[in-house]
């Protein structure tokens, strides 16, 4: 496939940029910075967006089969979040792509309790307003006309192994034996680039844990 990673130079970004050239697909690696992204291969382009401008989206997806959206938000600028959303939504649709995988945020998934994983007393005070962007991009999304799928990572997303091993739910918390929902940067690009390539989550949301 011919896909476009936004937000390519960050932890998760990159990983999924690594996780698809692995599988040979042609990857256009789409960043503020061109030169924070120390990747080279014969299949990887590098172009230059700003993800809060549909226009810049528009013209760097513009010919491009699938885009996956792995942006996050500098610290305090959190609302930022709606604003690429928005401007994802705009700029795929001008350019005539329909197909976007989003990573998300894992503050909106159900607990056993019922309630959000955020509105749960241990949840961290700190991450709360980025909790809180990612579940009202998603709502933009999901009433957006895009072939969208929202990708969740478990609670706790850490560099580690690539086990290609995992569970995968759809809007509730997945816990390990121990209680604890883990899973690693590597194994969740193994996951995004699984639905890249199997499109099994259409407009809708899923997540991975071990």
């Amino acid at each position: 496939m011919d896909v476009v990673v936004i937000g390519a130079s960050g932890t998760i970004g990159k990983a999924i940029v690594q996780e698809a050239l692995k599988r040979k697909h042609q990857v256009t690696a789409a960043v503020r910075r061109p030169e924070s992204l120390i990747i080279e291969h014969e299949r990887l382009q590098i172009v230059t967006v700003d993800v809060l401008d549909p226009a810049s989206v528009a013209a760097a997806v513009r010919g491009h089969e699938e885009v996956i959206s792995a942006y996050g938000p500098e610290k305090g600028h959190e609302l930022d979040l709606l604003t690429a959303a928005a401007s994802l939504v705009q700029g795929l649709q001008t350019a005539g792509v329909a197909r976007l995988l989003i990573v998300g945020g894992a503050g909106s998934l159900k607990t056993e309790s019922g309630e959000w994983l955020m509105d749960t007393p241990d949840f961290p005070e700190e991450i709360r307003p980025l909790a809180a962007a990612h579940a009202d991009a998603y709502e933009i999304y999901r009433s957006s006309e895009l072939d969208y799928t929202y990708a969740t990572p478990a609670a706790l997303i850490q560099s580690g192994r690539r086990t290609g091993h995992f569970r995968i739910g759809l809007d509730r918390l997945v816990l390990d034996e121990n209680g604890d929902s883990i899973i690693s940067v590597e194994d969740f690009a193994v996951a995004m680039i699984d639905e890249l390539e199997e499109g099994n989550f259409s407009r809708t949301r899923f997540t991975v844990a071990y």
